[in-house]
């Protein structure tokens, strides 16, 4: 089976796509989901089915709203998240996959609110920035948390 069509089943079936119809509706807040551009998100089966859970709330390469190509510094998983973890969890040095992984969920499960606060709030700065420079790259830019 195609990778294209693997994709699409999966995300017709899976628990997040029915876990973000309940939430919709139990909570009444228009969530967004932002994807990349890989081909299998981006196929036309994707999209439309996307579409047609999210409405307008898609921002991806061909979806309602256009995600910009290569914009990790908008991107708080990129410009975060990762380099966040990964500092943290390599310090230790760790053996043995079982320990990466442990030490990965724990490192993760100790950011707190706070954290993700100045996250968003630096996020929401990155957009601004954007916004009035009319898109234009954020050159020695640098946000700090």
């Amino acid at each position: 089976m195609p990778a294209m069509i693997r994709y699409v089943d999966h995300w017709a079936t899976s628990a997040q796509v029915l876990c973000w119809r309940k939430v919709k509706i139990v909570m009444c807040v228009e969530l967004w989901f932002q994807q990349d551009g890989a081909t299998c998100h981006t196929a036309r089966a994707t999209i439309d089915l996307l579409k047609d859970t999210l409405g307008d709330r898609l921002s991806s390469r061909f979806g309602p709203v256009n995600w910009p190509p290569r914009s990790c510094d908008l991107t708080p998983l990129d410009y975060f998240l990762w380099g966040y973890v990964k500092s943290l969890v390599y310090a230790d040095k760790p053996q043995t996959l079982d320990h990466l992984e442990d030490h990965i969920r724990r490192v993760i499960a100790d950011i707190r609110p706070q954290m993700l606060e100045k996250v968003i709030e630096n996020w929401t700065s990155r957009l601004d920035y954007i916004r009035a420079s009319r898109g234009s790259h954020m050159p020695e830019i640098i946000f700090k948390m």
